[in-house]
């Protein structure tokens, strides 16, 4: 890995109890390390350990989220889709944090039934606009997931998702490396 490595934080959304997101989060996260001078940290919400309310200071997991945030150089959000949106775990997470987001490429892999999470990346896509990040446009998206995945936790149609992550990366290392370059030359004013 080079010293100008991207760094990609992955941010599992789900909390929930028996959720599709470890299938998913997983083979993205596969799909991560094997693209070039990119360093990967998962950041599953169900081990961050972030409290059920915000509380009015900051505690050790709440530091430690905001801090891997603001380490990274890019985001990719792997999110499900509940009842037409995003899950609260992850709106709790996003709003956690500010300026760690500020200036910061961010892309998204969904999943769900028939739509495939798309309705919740929408929903997020004007979260993050707030958060003054850049969403990238391509995303990665699993209809059916329950049937998108073998039991060995591979992709059915591997090489069609697989292209796609690829797709997403190259341009999440784009932005990123862009909006590296340009918060170390100038901070970002937000």
């Amino acid at each position: 890995m080079s010293e100008t490595a991207l760094r990609l934080a992955v941010i599992v959304g789900s909390t929930r109890e028996g959720r599709f997101a470890e299938t998913v989060s997983a083979w993205f996260a596969e799909q991560a390390h094997m693209h070039n001078d990119m360093d990967v940290d998962v950041v599953d919400l169900a081990d961050a350990g972030l409290p059920a309310v915000h509380p009015a200071e900051a505690t050790p997991p709440l530091q430690d989220f905001a801090a891997r945030l603001d380490a990274a150089d890019a985001f990719v959000i792997v999110t499900p889709e509940y009842n037409h949106g995003y899950p609260a775990s992850l709106k709790f997470a996003i709003d956690s944090a500010y300026r760690e987001w500020n200036a910061k490429p961010v892309g998204f892999v969904s999943y769900g039934g028939i739509s495939g999470g798309l309705r919740a990346v929408e929903q997020l896509r004007q979260i993050f606009a707030e958060l003054h990040t850049v969403t990238v446009r391509d995303t990665v998206s699993f209809h059916g997931v329950w049937g998108q995945f073998g039991e060995d936790g591979d992709p059915v149609d591997a090489e069609g998702v697989n292209q796609a992550a690829k797709k997403m990366l190259d341009q999440l290392v784009w932005w990123g490396r862009a909006t590296r370059d340009a918060r170390t030359e100038r901070p970002y004013a937000a």
